[in-house]
């Protein structure tokens, strides 16, 4: 008899992430630096299939040796570029390059030209944020008409003062900057998403900063977070566009895993077959 085939149903759980207004059917966001080439950064954020790119605006991160610069190998027509004051170690300078990564995106007419994603540094050793500056600064770029995406710590008293002074989204380092160990504190972030999401369940909360592997982005959505924001990951992947891919799929797994709702966990094994009604099967009768 001939099988019918029934195509594989919608995937589940894939609705758009809102921020600030604007929906994105992808929940992660890539970074475009520390690739080898500008090309192999194209092909990267292709293979993710992310809407949002995150760009750090000081000219000497915009162009390399030969002049050229990334933004001719983005496509704006696909991408809503986040500027980010990557590199600052004061609210003033991060204020600063944040109006500039403004003047520049209005100058192309990318529609993020009014976001940010926002760091403010404490040292350049650990790249950890600097807790009051990131407040004040988000309290006048706010002020200023951004809508900031703030990068902070896992502290989430922290987070939630950036949430306080207005912040579209806050988004907690599972570790440091590229450090690659992915969530090393996970009942902190469960705890910065409690915060931050109470009165408020939509408030987007995205994982940012230490992710080295797809499990790393599986765990970061298995825990309730609303996407993910990784660069070094997949530019220093030994088969970067392969990672891409990877990144891809396990923000996608994770969601739903997270939707879903996981087992709880057990100190002793439970049987997958009930005990009783079983049939014995006694060799010779």
């Amino acid at each position: 008899m001939a099988m019918t085939y029934a195509p594989p149903p919608t995937e589940p759980g894939h609705a758009p992430l809102t921020i600030a207004g604007r929906s994105f059917a992808s929940r992660l966001f890539v970074g475009t630096g520390k690739y080898k080439t500008y090309n192999l950064m194209r092909e990267s954020l292709d293979a993710s299939n992310c809407n949002v790119v995150t760009v750090a605006v000081r000219r000497e991160r915009l162009y390399n040796e030969q002049g050229k610069s990334l933004l001719e190998f983005i496509d704006l027509s696909r991408y809503t570029i986040l500027p980010n004051t990557a590199g600052c170690f004061s609210a003033e300078d991060a204020v600063r390059v944040a109006r500039l990564g403004r003047d520049i995106l209005e100058q192309l007419g990318n529609p993020g030209a009014d976001w940010v994603k926002l760091e403010v540094l404490g040292d350049k050793k650990t790249l950890l944020p600097d807790p009051s500056g990131t407040v004040q600064a988000t309290r006048e770029l706010v002020a200023d008409g951004f809508k900031v995406l703030a990068y902070t710590s896992d502290d989430p008293i922290a987070a939630l003062r950036i949430k306080e002074a207005g912040a579209a989204s806050v988004m907690p380092a599972g570790s440091p900057i590229g450090s690659g160990q992915g969530v090393l504190n996970r009942s902190n972030i469960v705890l910065c998403l409690e915060l931050l999401k109470q009165g408020d369940p939509t408030f987007p909360v995205i994982v940012d900063a230490g992710v080295g592997a797809a499990s790393d982005c599986s765990v970061a959505m298995e825990l309730g977070a609303d996407g993910v924001l990784l660069n070094t990951a997949i530019a220093h992947a030994k088969d970067p566009v392969m990672m891409a891919h990877a990144m891809r799929h396990a923000v996608a797994a994770g969601r739903q895993s997270y939707l879903a709702g996981r087992i709880p966990k057990r100190l002793y094994a439970t049987a997958s077959s009930p005990w009783e009604g079983t049939i014995s099967y006694i060799p010779g009768e």
